[in-house]
């Protein structure tokens, strides 16, 4: 009876060291369904902050890059347009220079494109981009430009007029990174585009044009296009600047992720071939305890 009592002690550490391995096995069949060493934060003990705050991350990086992405979308729009306006200022620049001869086709000929010219850059200022006019400031939902009674009356070459606009003085941004704002807006009533208005309903509203309104006219627009195109190279920078910030931010997200995974994942490989051991050994265990659990009074004492 002596080794009967000593046996129930080794049996039933044997089962605890069993039920254990179980547990162990368990786990490590989860890690190779999934591919990751726990299924929630408390399996990674110490290093569940650093993992949060990783994930954190990734995810604030994404919403950085997706921001970004909009917002350079948004300038590829604006700059588009802003060409065909640089295309439309260059035509009449044209136009007025052949008028200069003084005959009365070419100075027609002004008048007439001019005011088809007024027409098409109304509808470039009100370009949409996601159902948003970009010109608008912050009113995107409201046309920047009203032809309506601008387009009528005299013009003048030396007063500014904005009465056209219909938006407000908001410049839009975007934030591309925790210390970084890019701002890339750019309203219909800019300097640029009022003098292109301006030059385009002088020649467009007059019945006639002498030598001194087609010089002021020439005058007036040589400066829109310079300042057209100093508006389309801000562009191209604000758009540089954006592109730079989500490139930076796409590499952090790459590298916040490399080190998440070598957080929370698992080398599936090297997990099957531990349960394979830990097969092994509760087979064995198992065996051992029923061989034990097996033993009574009646085939000790034969």
């Amino acid at each position: 009876m002596v080794m009967r009592v000593a046996t129930f002690a080794q049996s039933d550490q044997m089962i605890a060291s069993a039920l254990r391995m179980q547990a162990v096995m368990a786990n490590a069949q989860v890690q190779e369904s999934s591919g990751l060493k726990s299924e929630d934060f408390g399996g990674y003990g110490s290093g569940a902050e650093r993992v949060i705050n990783l994930q954190v991350s990734v995810t604030r990086a994404q919403s950085y890059i997706d921001s970004a992405t909009l917002a350079d979308s948004r300038v590829q729009v604006m700059y588009s347009a802003v060409g065909s306006m640089t295309d439309i200022i260059t035509k009449l620049r044209s136009q007025l220079s052949a008028a200069t001869t003084g005959s009365s086709t070419e100075t027609n000929s002004v008048i007439s494109t001019a005011q088809q010219m007024l027409s098409q850059m109304g509808s470039l200022l009100n370009t949409q981009y996601n159902g948003e006019y970009v010109f608008s400031g912050a009113r995107t939902t409201t046309a920047p430009v009203d032809l309506t009674s601008f387009s009528t009356g005299t013009g003048s070459t030396s007063t500014a007029d904005t009465s056209y606009y219909q938006g407000d003085s908001e410049i839009a941004s975007v934030r591309v990174a925790d210390d970084q704002t890019v701002s890339y807006g750019v309203t219909a009533d800019n300097s640029a585009f009022e003098q292109v208005m301006r030059v385009l309903k002088f020649v467009g509203n007059s019945t006639s044009l002498s030598s001194s309104d087609i010089t002021n006219a020439l005058d007036l627009a040589s400066s829109a296009l310079d300042a057209t195109a100093a508006v389309q190279a801000k562009l191209s920078n604000s758009a540089s600047q954006i592109e730079s910030a989500s490139s930076r931010q796409s590499d952090y997200q790459s590298f916040a992720q490399t080190l998440s995974g070598d957080l929370t994942n698992v080398d599936v490989a090297a997990v099957t071939a531990q349960l394979s051991t830990y097969q092994a050994q509760l087979t064995a265990s198992y065996s051992a305890i029923a061989k034990i659990q097996s033993m009574n009074l009646a085939s000790y004492l034969k």
